[in-house]
């Protein structure tokens, strides 16, 4: 649940201001007109940054995709069959076997049972609920198409779990290589190496440059290993703690979009989840800037979702969806396209659907040849130790036993 802080006037012109708790932008100004005001501005109101560090996620039951599919595809079964809203939610809590999902849907019910909607009690479970859901579910009550809703949001998940889906299938195979490699520099620097450095030195011998450096990084390893982790530990939780401010989000954003090889496709998958989700929400009646407020929030990257919060600013001011979309340099010249005919023809939703579609179809072609790429660049790196090692290791000892050869 988000705070709004409002600007409103009453039926005599008196300004009225104030501060409410509500889902959207939306609710707030329903919950204006019911109160009879004319609603001239509503914000979101920052909520206060808390230095504490929440763990609950880590370590509590969470609840997984999968989980809130099959949720919104039985609420969508029990709505069209005419079941009340509270005997629907408590009969999922009894037949789920998720007790973080049992638990959440129970207080769901409590909820409504005191009188509160469906879409704020979903709005208390923030981390559950996203505003983007909070809000399709509060369209469709307003409409009394609670089943539609639920329907919509069944296919966003579903495809939401195929595009996670098919990066862990790339990046699986990638991952245990480069898993194996450290595995295997640590036994080496540990266990190995120093066998040899002891020969070494008993043969008072110069050694290559390449002995040197792997006997020195061993030694550093050796004698500095608990100093290593303590080092990775404090850096990582540097990191985490940057990445948890709104400036390290926005640079850590910004960034993935540009990494090599795998920058084109987290650019794409976002897109396809933004075209996707304002799709919904146009299809579902949110108003376009309120759609746009919500799919900000929706695409999970702060640098893309300033850039759509900009979209949004410039609509406010008059300009066209797709005069904005161009201006944010986000899509390419065929989804601009695209765009313009659903803008001239009334029908953006389903050129939103579409362009969704293409973004995704993109992503799984790259997925596939991801590991393709990603070959190459792993197979040189094992080459590069194998020739150190080798270069390391096994010359001195050739050297070795030509001296003792022309000794003899």
């Amino acid at each position: 649940m988000a705070t709004y802080r409002y600007s409103a006037r009453d039926p005599q012109g008196r300004l009225q201001s104030g501060d409410i708790d509500a889902p959207s932008e939306s609710a707030v100004a329903d919950q204006l007109q019911r109160r009879q005001l004319i609603p001239l501005r509503i914000d979101a109101v920052a909520p206060a940054r808390n230095l504490n560090i929440d763990l609950s996620g880590w370590f509590g039951p969470v609840v997984k995709l999968p989980e809130l599919i099959v949720f919104a595809r039985q609420m969508f079964s029990l709505m069209k069959a005419g079941i009340p809203i509270i005997r629907a939610i408590r009969g999922l809590a009894e037949s789920t076997s998720s007790k973080a999902l049992n638990l959440v849907l129970l207080d769901l019910a409590e909820q409504l049972e005191k009188g509160r909607s469906l879409s704020v009690a979903m709005a208390s479970h923030a981390k559950v609920f996203n505003r983007l859901i909070v809000s399709i579910v509060h369209v469709g009550e307003n409409t009394g198409r609670l089943d539609d809703a639920f329907a919509q949001l069944s296919d966003y998940f579903e495809q939401e779990m195929e595009t996670r889906r098919q990066i862990k299938q790339a990046t699986r195979y990638p991952s245990f290589v480069l898993m194996a490699i450290v595995i295997a520099m640590v036994i080496l620097n540990i266990f190995v190496i120093p066998q040899f450095a002891a020969m070494f030195a008993r043969f008072d011998t110069e050694l290559p440059w390449t002995t040197q450096v792997l006997i020195n990084t061993s030694a550093f390893f050796v004698n500095y290993w608990p100093w290593l982790l303590l080092g990775l530990a404090l850096t990582g939780f540097a990191l985490y703690r940057y990445l948890q401010t709104d400036d390290g989000r926005y640079r850590w954003s910004r960034y993935k979009l540009r990494l090599p090889l795998m920058g084109d496709i987290i650019n794409r998958a976002t897109l396809g989840r933004y075209a996707r989700s304002f799709a919904l929400m146009l299809r579902a009646g949110v108003p376009l800037t309120t759609a746009l407020s919500l799919v900000a929030e929706a695409v999970d990257n702060d640098f893309m979702a300033d850039k759509i919060r900009e979209m949004r600013r410039n609509i406010e001011r008059g300009e066209s969806l797709v005069r904005v979309s161009a201006q944010s340099g986000l899509f390419t010249p065929l989804v601009m396209q695209m765009l313009a005919v659903g803008e001239e023809t009334g029908q953006m939703d389903d050129m939103l659907q579409e362009v969704a579609l293409f973004y995704e179809r993109e992503v799984a072609f790259d997925l596939k040849s991801l590991t393709a790429k990603i070959e190459p660049i792993l197979i040189t790196v094992v080459a590069v130790m194998v020739l150190l090692l080798a270069l390391g290791i096994f010359t001195p000892m050739w050297d070795m036993l030509s001296a003792y050869q022309k000794g003899n």
